[in-house]
């Protein structure tokens, strides 16, 4: 007999091997949901959810087919409980499959089921196959969509299909974040040795499992007959196989907050790129193009570069008019530059190549951003100036690879311009933008050039200083209680765009009304006007003079009147991934003012300077008064645009500064008499 010491250790060591195991498996099997299972575990990553997903599980692995070669089979099961009338989105299911216009993914073995706990029991609801719809996108994009039925506050939903694929290099990927916590999300890919694949992956939260394990395996791949009659070939191929799994636990979802270009570039997800075949005895084939091959490619296509150079003697007479004027390669470029931004409507901000030809994109006089920023490269490289399109990857799409040519990546493109060997980037399609300037969007880093010349550029925010400066006077008026002001405020390249749409939306008169609006009421403006309006490579300055009625015992008076900062332009305490501004900035406000007649300074704002990050950011007001005047500097820089999370407090703590100072207020208390 055991002592009883060792009994207890080796039913700890079992209880130990049991739990290790049970947090290694999945928590979830299809079809069996217990009234237990209703009751969501403590601590949940997102207490405020709508809904919260109790497992995501996917899988992966390649079957020899009946078409001589190789499919892949994707499993996937998701369990989810919606929590209130909020989550009731979680109940639309969308699934989308690959298609190249003839092939199709196929998604078979549907099986979707929502419980609801009646009287202690669980009722079952099956979806009926008939509520599931079928919709093409695109030549390349099918979606299946259904919603799940009898779905209602309490209920859980739970759903699995299979999808079999042709497509080798369409290997499934697998994002563990969502619009909802998650407390399992699990991704396993059987990978046999003759493919090989380069894994992509990022995000922040940790894995619970990464793990691989390998077997011995033999596929069957059936090569079918030329006839009807004709026999059917088999071949064997045996093999190790690397199973890769991956599993994230407790995973909060993304949310959107200030400075984030789009939660893609955020998502923990993995992703997958055929690389290569490495059959035996036989060489190794690369599949994975590069950045030299996708130029030639692109530069032969009708869709984009061939018609760069080709048949445009046409061109001749639809310029003569545009550069008449212009004798300089530099003032021809401006000139064709204006004449396409000018006398072109873009149709459509997201897309990278043509769809009509370039005479017919002349004729009708719009078009794609593609369409426009091609005729452009098209228009100049027909007067002999050195032009080349850009592809980009704007910053709502995500990044771009460096590395990697992985074109749907990128959905923008531009037009690189070469004169007496300085380089310029142009973009058509935006009305409001100067020769030599990007929408913001545009700053999302690496870029390609495709042409004679296929090299990466970046176009990163850091790159971009938004300056501002504003200066205010402030004199006292003859009548006692009036004091009168002058305001001129000089923007940025990014502003002065927001202006001008502004304006074009709203007209001068709204734009000032809403001045008046948001400051004082004591505040009346006068000759109100804005300078550089139609001069798109100057920046736009707005000017007024005004008028303050301050007749009170005590005036408070805020001396940034609309230009500080009233609230952190970071609210969350935390922040799990990075901060992407879209450039870097260096406001200045200058204020000079007569203290009000019959009035003296009761009470006044302190100076102060701060910094952080060995001055990557700085914050400067300075303020001082003498008998008759007060005397105001206030200046905010943030010398970089990217911030990593361990960088958000010090961030976030600097702008909680700046708020509250750009909060204090003047105090003028009436004299006595």
């Amino acid at each position: 007999m055991l002592p009883k010491r060792l009994n207890l250790l080796l039913l700890c060591a079992v209880l130990s091997i049991t739990q290790l195991l049970a947090q290694e498996n999945s928590p979830v099997k299809f079809g069996r949901v217990s009234p237990s299972d209703f009751k969501l575990p403590p601590n949940i990553p997102d207490s405020s959810a709508d809904a919260i997903v109790i497992a995501d599980i996917g899988s992966s692995e390649f079957e020899g087919n009946t078409k001589g070669w190789f499919s892949i089979l994707f499993r996937h099961t998701k369990r989810i409980k919606i929590l209130n009338k909020n989550g009731f989105d979680a109940s639309v299911v969308n699934i989308y499959l690959f298609s190249d216009g003839g092939a199709e993914e196929r998604m078979d073995k549907l099986k979707a089921v929502t419980y609801n706990l009646e009287d202690g029991k669980v009722v079952e609801t099956r979806l009926d196959d008939k509520s599931v719809f079928k919709n093409v996108l695109s030549k390349n994009v099918v979606q299946k969509k259904f919603t799940m039925p009898a779905v209602k506050e309490g209920s859980i939903i739970e759903y699995s299909y299979t999808i079999s694929s042709d497509f080798l290099n369409h290997l499934r990927p697998w994002e563990f974040q969502g619009e909802y916590p998650c407390l399992w999300s699990e991704y396993e890919v059987a990978m046999p040795f003759f493919f090989n694949y380069v894994f992509l992956s990022q995000g922040y939260h940790p894995m619970h499992i990464k793990k691989q394990t390998s077997s011995f395996r033999t596929w069957n791949v059936r090569e079918p007959g030329n006839t009807a009659f004709a026999s059917t070939d088999t071949y064997n191929f045996s093999g190790n196989v690397v199973y890769n799994r991956w599993v994230m636990k407790d995973v909060m979802p993304l949310k959107e907050e200030n400075y984030t270009s789009t939660l893609k570039n955020h998502i923990s997800k993995i992703e997958f790129q055929l690389s290569e075949y490495r059959f035996p005895n036989n060489p190794v084939v690369a599949k994975m193009s590069n950045w030299v091959k996708v130029n030639e490619e692109w530069m032969k296509y009708e869709e984009f570069g061939g018609t760069l150079d080709k048949n445009n003697g046409w061109m001749s007479e639809e310029l003569k008019g545009v550069t008449a004027a212009a004798q300089a390669p530099l003032a021809k470029a401006h000139s064709i530059y204006a004449f396409v931004r000018d006398q072109f409507t873009c149709t459509d901000h997201s897309a990278l190549g043509i769809q009509s030809s370039l005479k017919n994109i002349m004729k009708v006089k719009n078009g794609n951003v593609a369409e426009l920023n091609l005729l452009l490269c098209a228009l100049l490289k027909h007067e002999k100036i050195e032009a080349n399109p850009v592809i980009v990857g704007t910053r709502s799409h995500g990044y771009t690879h460096e590395f990697y040519p992985l074109t749907d990546r990128f959905n923008y493109v531009i037009c690189e311009v070469t004169v007496d060997g300085k380089r310029y980037y142009l973009d058509a399609s935006q009305s409001n933008l100067g020769f030599g300037k990007l929408p913001m969007e545009c700053y999302n880093g690496h870029a390609r050039v495709l042409g004679a010349s296929c090299r990466p550029v970046y176009f990163e925010p850091d790159s971009l200083c938004e300056k501002k400066v504003t200066t205010v006077f402030i004199i006292n008026q003859e009548k006692a209680g009036t004091l009168a002001g002058n305001f001129n405020s000089m923007g940025g390249d990014f502003e002065s765009i927001r202006i001008r749409e502004q304006l074009k939306d709203k007209g001068k008169d709204v734009f000032f009304k809403e001045i008046t609006a948001t400051a004082d009421n004591s505040l009346h403006i006068e000759n109100a006007g804005i300078d550089s309006l139609k001069s798109l490579d100057e920046p736009v300055t707005v000017h007024y003079d005004f008028k303050l009625d301050m007749d009170e015992d005590v005036i408070y008076f805020n001396p940034l009147l609309n230009e500080g900062y009233t609230e952190n332009l970071f609210k969350a305490t935390t922040r799990k991934y990075s901060v992407e501004m879209p450039y870097t900035f260096d406001k200045v406000y200058v204020l000079n003012m007569e203290i009000p007649a019959g009035y003296e300074v009761e009470e006044m704002p302190k100076s102060s300077r701060i910094s952080f990050n060995d001055k990557e950011g700085y914050f400067e007001y300075l303020i001082q008064k003498d008998a008759e005047r007060i005397q105001l500097r206030s200046r905010v820089i943030i010398r970089k645009a990217f911030f990593m999370p361990e960088e958000y407090e010090p961030l976030r703590e600097f702008f909680s500064h700046v708020v509250k100072k750009h909060s204090e207020q003047l105090v003028f208390k009436k004299k006595k008499v």
